[in-house]
């Protein structure tokens, strides 16, 4: 994902907290996915405004980690949500 690209939720796409399972799921229409902490933590980043580079920037702060390692691993997720079409991008 290029560094300037704009992640989003596309309309009918939401985080959800799943009380019965106490685990947090992204909603689609017709489909879910069961999120890890990892996940979900990237998706709370995700507002429709921020780029890729500015939400990995957040994540390495918050987590202390190194950017370039959580822009690897934040770019096979939100990959693998695109192709799925849970995710959209602004480039």
């Amino acid at each position: 994902m290029e560094p300037a690209a704009i992640p989003y939720l596309p309309r009918g796409v939401r985080l959800h907290r799943d009380r019965v399972r106490e685990a947090w799921v992204l909603l689609a229409p017709e489909r879910a996915i069961m999120l890890d902490e990892i996940g979900h933590a990237v998706l709370t980043e995700i507002d429709g405004a921020r780029s890729f580079s500015e939400i990995t920037a957040a994540l390495a702060a918050k987590y202390d980690a190194p950017q370039d390692e959580i822009a690897g691993d934040c770019a096979g997720l939100l990959g693998a949500l695109r192709a799925r079409r849970f995710l959209e991008v602004r480039e």
